[in-house]
């Protein structure tokens, strides 16, 4: 059984006219379905979502010094977003400096979260 962290941008701050045919709901239901495929794996995930871009890191940082995280993933929202380039490193880098046992994972959009853990664990 792993903690399961997984870091991606809040549907409040998502430009979804770059991902189309995304919505905040299947956004949201994607990851609740995969939240709950990992729990069936005997696995304990939690979601951090991001609303303030620049806020990010400390409050992952806050997030990653409450409880020890065997996989933290970096969703495709902030990874696959050239705009969010400097966020996608600096959350990495969070990542590294604050839990450097934790193994970092990616998923490719809202529906294979679990198969990117998987991967991991």
């Amino acid at each position: 059984m792993a903690k399961v962290l997984m870091v991606g941008l809040h549907p409040d701050v998502v430009d979804f006219g770059k991902w189309p045919g995304l919505t905040a709901e299947k956004l949201q239901a994607g990851l609740a379905r995969d939240q709950a495929a990992l729990s069936a794996a005997g696995h304990r995930a939690e979601v951090h979502w991001v609303q303030d871009l620049e806020a990010a890191p400390d409050r992952l940082a806050a997030a990653l010094s409450e409880d020890a995280y065997g996989v933290v993933l970096i969703g495709a929202g902030v990874r696959k977003d050239d705009d969010h380039f400097l966020l996608f490193e600096r959350l990495v880098n969070t990542v590294h400096e604050h839990a450097p046992g934790a193994r970092i994972a990616f998923n490719t959009g809202p529906t294979d979260t679990a198969a990117a853990v998987a991967r991991w664990v």
